[in-house]
């Protein structure tokens, strides 16, 4: 690992610290319930502790660690109660973004949909699954952007910090990428069609893809849950 001091300007080493554990975190590198050294990180890093412990507070704030006094710091845990709260929190957020989308959506707009979906289907081709959750990303805030709130990303994003773990799981383990990519492509076929309820109930599918999966991750790995 590079020292702090190569990095880029304007990026300090909490910055990089937080971005190196958070795609450990939300790529499943490492798993809920590991626990993490704040000694060994800023070893790692060569850094003293302080960014690391400030880091570390910015993922806790995200509910990605769970850091007790005098105890092992480790990786959340899936919080059934969290996860409820944030795909309601986003099902609202974005059944309106996908009706104003549905009404905004213009030449550009279509453009934006259609170059979103074509790198998804390469993604699906090779297969990526990686890839695909990053263009999945990618393809939300796109909606915001043709609907013209982009800052409704900035609550899509934060509510789904706390469920990008269990999305790839789905991916990898459901491989379920040519339906979400179908789902996708449904979604953008409405919009583009200014037809607003359609694209409100394509979108709610589309989050409801998840239910099984949350249901059978729980089953087998109850371990990555909360008791």
């Amino acid at each position: 690992m590079a020292p702090i001091t190569q990095v880029r300007e304007r990026r300090t080493s909490v910055d990089v610290i937080f971005d190196h554990l958070y795609d450990a975190i939300v790529s499943l590198q490492l798993l809920p319930g590991d626990k993490i050294s704040e000694a060994e990180v800023a070893s790692q890093f060569n850094v003293s502790r302080q960014p690391v412990r400030d880091a570390f507070s910015r993922l806790e704030n995200l509910d990605l660690l769970l850091i007790r006094p005098q105890r092992a710091t480790e990786v959340k845990r899936f919080s059934s109660r969290e996860i409820t709260k944030s795909r309601f929190v986003r099902a609202a957020v974005e059944a309106e973004v996908l009706r104003r989308a549905a009404r905004a959506c213009d030449a550009a707009g279509v453009a934006l949909m259609q170059a979103a979906l074509a790198q998804q289907k390469l993604a699906v081709e090779a297969p990526d699954y990686e890839r695909f959750g990053a263009l999945d990303y990618e393809f939300h805030r796109t909606l915001c952007q043709v609907a013209q709130v982009d800052f409704a990303f900035e609550v899509i994003s934060s509510e789904k910090a706390n469920v990008d773990r269990l999305c790839l799981l789905s991916l990898s383990k459901e491989d379920r990428m040519e339906q979400l990519l179908e789902d996708h492509t449904e979604i953008s076929r409405c919009i583009q069609n200014h037809d607003e309820d359609g694209a409100v109930t394509a979108g709610m599918l589309h989050l409801s893809r998840l239910d099984s999966t949350i249901e059978a991750i729980s089953t087998l790995n109850p371990n990555y849950f909360d008791p």
